[in-house]
């Protein structure tokens, strides 16, 4: 079983020589209605999307760790729609680069980061943060959410220039960890999530979104196949990592 996170280029992580890793665009969907997830970001390399990322406040972005190598200098931009239209966007700078300190990525464990912006956003109809979930809450099994990017729009396929989007359902944990095996799964610090439509390569980072809530960050699935049943896309918990989220913005200086 050969996995690898989901990143558009795979360039940005060099030194990934292993084969635990894969491929998570959105596959299966429909373009986003322009400016309705005013939370999302486009995490960009030399101005060439590489992740998805989301708002949580008017400084910080959450995203996942393997989105970013150490020395890459990366930009966000928030207001988008249309990557190749800049009219209602706005690009900034990172200040910080702030990966949990228990990042593991050959495993993807605590795959999670945060993005402290060179300035705040101006909030406005285009650029709003979304909502966190409370410490340790949990999502039921079945739930309806929903997961949205720039990335291929099917395996091995072209990016997306616009934002696009689809259902998902919350699947069983046990599950999730008897498809992927505890090698790669954590209950406690995962989640995954399956619909018609999924997650793929270049919308790493981005939210799995339930209600008005981002409840995970969109972290790996099957090298072979997007948005695979078998190997259904894994997301990062957000609800337990709230305590160092809120330690590192309140502290903010």
């Amino acid at each position: 079983m050969t996995i690898i996170s989901l990143l558009l280029l795979a360039s940005l992580l060099p030194h990934l020589t292993f084969t635990a890793h894969v491929k998570v665009g959105i596959v299966n969907g429909k373009e986003a209605k322009p400016h309705s997830r005013p939370y999302m970001v486009s995490i960009q390399l030399n101005k060439t999307h590489v992740c998805g990322g989301f708002l949580i406040s008017d400084e910080f972005v959450l995203t996942a760790a393997h989105c970013w190598k150490e020395s890459q200098i990366l930009t966000v931009v928030v207001g988008a729609h249309d990557l190749r239209n800049s009219k209602n966007s706005d690009r900034i700078g990172v200040k910080s680069y702030i990966p949990h300190p228990s990042y593991i990525i050959i495993f993807s464990w605590n795959d999670i980061m945060l993005l402290r912006l060179q300035e705040k956003v101006n909030l406005n109809n285009y650029v709003e943060w979304i909502s966190l979930p409370k410490k340790g809450e949990d999502v039921e099994v079945n739930a309806l959410c929903s997961v949205a990017g720039w990335g291929e729009l099917w395996t091995d396929g072209p990016k997306s220039d616009r934002l696009m989007e689809a259902n998902v359902h919350i699947m069983n944990n046990r599950e999730c960890y008897k498809s992927w095996g505890e090698k790669y799964y954590s209950v406690s610090q995962m989640m995954c999530a399956h619909g018609h439509g999924g997650s793929c390569i270049g919308d790493s980072g981005g939210p799995l979104v339930c209600g008005k809530t981002a409840v995970g960050v969109t972290s790996f699935g099957y090298k072979s196949l997007c948005n695979s049943h078998e190997k259904p896309n894994v997301y990062t918990k957000i609800s337990l990592y709230i305590p160092w989220i809120n330690s590192i913005i309140r502290n903010v200086k």
